[in-house]
C-alpha cells in the first residue's frame, strides 16, 4: 500500500510539472530589460537591494518578468522609508517563464527549495491552487484596499472565499483605433459601439482601402474572451465540468468566422496582436484595430513607435447596447504570492500587498509599466492621468483613463479561473482549436466537439 500511495505522489508531481510545460504563454504582462547580474549561462538574473541597518530582513522573490524587478525594489524602498522598524531586503531573481513555474511546482511538492515571494502568471495560478495549497491566505492583508480595488481581478486568484495573489493591474479590455488610417476610409471610430457596427465598420475599411481592419486570434483568446463573457458564457458550466462546445461559445466563434469571411479580418502573424511577429503588421498600417487589454499600451510605447499619435483608446463594442453585459473585462495577468510556510510569510505579505495595492505603489504602476492599476482611486487623479509629460499620455491621441472611467463599474470576469482546467483548456484552445476553425476551415461546432472529446479524455 505504501508504495502504491508513493508511486501515486510521483504521478501527481510528474502530472503537474507536464501540465506546467504544456501550457501556452497566453497571459505576459512585461518584457522589458533591467540591470541585472547573472552567474553563468542559463542561470537567473538577479537584483539585491542595498539596505542600510542591522534588523533587515531578507526576502527572496521569484518572477519571470525582468521589469518587475526594479519596480518591486523601488517600491521596497518607499515601503522601508515608511516602516523603519520592519525593513526588508528584497533578493529578486529572474528566470525563464516555464522554468520558474516548473521549479517552484517541484519546491512547493518537495518541501525545499520555495522563495519567500513568487509571481504566478494566470494561466499557471490554477495548477497551484489544487489539494494542499502551499501559499499564504492573502485575504487579510488585502482588508485595507479591498473596496478600491477591482474585485474582478481579485477574484482570479481566489478558491473558496480566500485570496492567494495580489494583482498586478486590471488589463481591461479595450479597443485601440488608428485615427488617421480609420479617418482616410470615412470612418468615426467613436461610431462604433456594437460588434455588428464593428463588423460593418470593418467591411467599409476593407472596401475602401483593400487592408485588414483587425484581428482574429487563433494564439490568445482576448477578443473571444470579452465577445463570450458579453454573453454571459464561459467554457465550464455552472458545477466547473468542461463545457467548450455551448451553444454561446459556438453562437461567439461563428459570429467571427463570419468576420473573417467578409475578408476584413484575417489571422495577424503570431495569432494575435501581443506578438514581435505582429507588431510590424500594425507598425506599417496592415491592420487599423486592436482589441487588447490596456496593458497594450507599453507594447504600443516599445515595439509601435511609428504610431505616436495616432492611436485612439476607447470601450469595446457590445452585443447589445440596451443589455445589461460587460463592457470589458480583466485580460491576463501576474499574481504575486506568498508561500506560506516562509519563515517571514507574514511581513512579505504585508510588504507585497503594500507593493500592489497601495494608492502610493499603483500610481508608479502607471507611471513606470503603463497598466492599469488595480486601485480604482488613482483613476480619478487627473494631475495623474492627464500628466502632459506623461509617456503615454503623449503617444496616445486621446486621455487613456477616459475609456477606463467610462467602463469602471462593469469590467468582470469570465468564469472560474482558479479551475484546475483552464491551464489544458487554454493549451487546446490556442494549439488546435482556433487554428482548425481560422486556419484550416473546420466547421465550428465540429471543431468544439473534437476539443471537448479531447479534453474529456485527457481529465479522465
Amino acid at each position: 500500500m505504501k508504495k502504491m500511495e508513493e508511486g501515486k505522489m510521483k504521478k501527481k508531481v510528474l502530472s503537474v510539472v507536464l501540465s506546467l510545460a504544456m501550457t501556452a504563454t497566453l497571459f505576459g504582462c512585461g518584457n522589458s530589460s533591467t540591470n541585472t547580474s547573472t552567474k553563468g549561462p542559463g542561470a537567473a538574473g538577479t537584483t539585491e537591494m542595498e539596505v542600510e541597518g542591522e534588523d533587515v530582513t531578507t526576502l527572496n522573490v521569484w518572477t519571470f518578468i525582468e521589469l518587475h524587478q526594479k519596480f518591486y525594489t523601488d517600491m521596497a524602498e518607499k515601503w522601508n522609508e515608511e516602516h523603519p522598524d520592519q525593513k526588508v531586503k528584497l533578493v529578486l531573481s529572474n528566470m525563464a517563464y516555464d522554468d520558474m513555474h516548473n521549479k517552484l511546482s517541484l519546491a512547493l511538492e518537495s518541501g525545499e527549495g520555495a522563495p519567500d515571494i513568487v509571481d504566478i502568471e494566470l494561466g499557471k495560478f490554477p495548477s497551484f491552487l489544487q489539494g494542499d495549497i502551499g501559499l499564504r491566505d492573502l485575504t487579510d492583508v488585502m482588508a485595507p484596499y479591498k473596496d478600491k480595488v477591482v474585485q474582478a481581478r481579485l477574484d482570479i486568484y481566489s478558491k473558496d472565499g480566500k485570496y492567494y495573489g495580489l494583482p498586478t493591474h486590471v488589463g481591461a479590455t479595450v479597443a485601440f483605433y488608428n485615427t488617421e488610417l480609420l479617418e482616410a476610409a470615412g470612418i468615426n471610430y467613436e461610431e462604433i459601439k456594437t460588434w455588428d457596427d464593428f463588423k460593418n465598420a470593418g467591411v467599409k475599411y476593407f472596401e475602401a482601402t483593400g487592408k485588414y481592419f483587425a484581428t482574429i486570434e487563433t494564439t490568445a483568446q482576448w477578443m473571444i474572451n470579452l465577445m463570450l463573457a458579453q454573453k454571459g458564457g464561459g467554457y465550464l458550466d455552472a458545477s466547473g465540468n468542461l463545457d467548450i462546445n455551448n451553444d454561446k461559445m459556438v453562437e461567439v466563434l461563428t459570429y467571427i468566422k463570419g468576420m473573417q469571411d467578409t475578408g476584413a479580418f484575417s489571422v495577424v502573424p503570431g495569432g494575435q496582436p501581443d506578438n514581435e511577429e505582429a507588431y510590424p503588421s500594425y507598425n506599417t498600417g496592415e491592420y487599423a484595430v486592436q482589441i487588447m487589454p490596456f496593458w497594450q499600451t507599453s507594447r504600443f510605447l516599445n515595439y509601435m513607435t511609428d504610431l505616436s499619435g495616432k492611436v485612439a483608446i476607447a470601450p469595446t463594442p457590445v452585443w447589445n447596447t440596451s443589455d445589461n453585459e460587460f463592457k470589458s473585462i480583466g485580460g491576463g495577468g501576474t499574481g504575486t504570492a506568498i508561500i506560506a510556510s516562509g519563515e517571514n510569510a507574514d511581513l512579505a505579505a504585508q510588504v507585497m500587498a503594500y507593493i500592489k495595492l497601495s494608492a502610493e505603489a499603483n500610481e508608479e504602476v502607471w507611471n513606470v509599466l503603463g497598466f492599469d492599476p488595480v486601485n480604482t482611486e488613482v483613476w480619478a487623479n487627473t494631475q495623474l492621468t492627464q500628466n502632459p509629460e506623461n509617456q503615454f499620455v503623449k503617444y496616445f491621441k486621446n486621455y487613456p483613463f477616459d475609456s477606463l472611467n467610462a467602463i469602471k463599474d462593469n469590467i468582470g470576469t469570465i468564469g472560474d479561473m482558479s479551475n484546475e482546467k483552464w491551464p489544458s483548456i487554454n493549451n487546446e484552445f490556442c494549439t488546435v482549436t482556433l487554428n482548425n476553425i481560422f486556419e484550416n476551415g473546420m466547421d465550428v461546432k465540429e471543431a468544439l466537439d473534437e476539443s471537448q472529446a479531447t479534453l474529456e479524455n485527457e481529465f479522465q
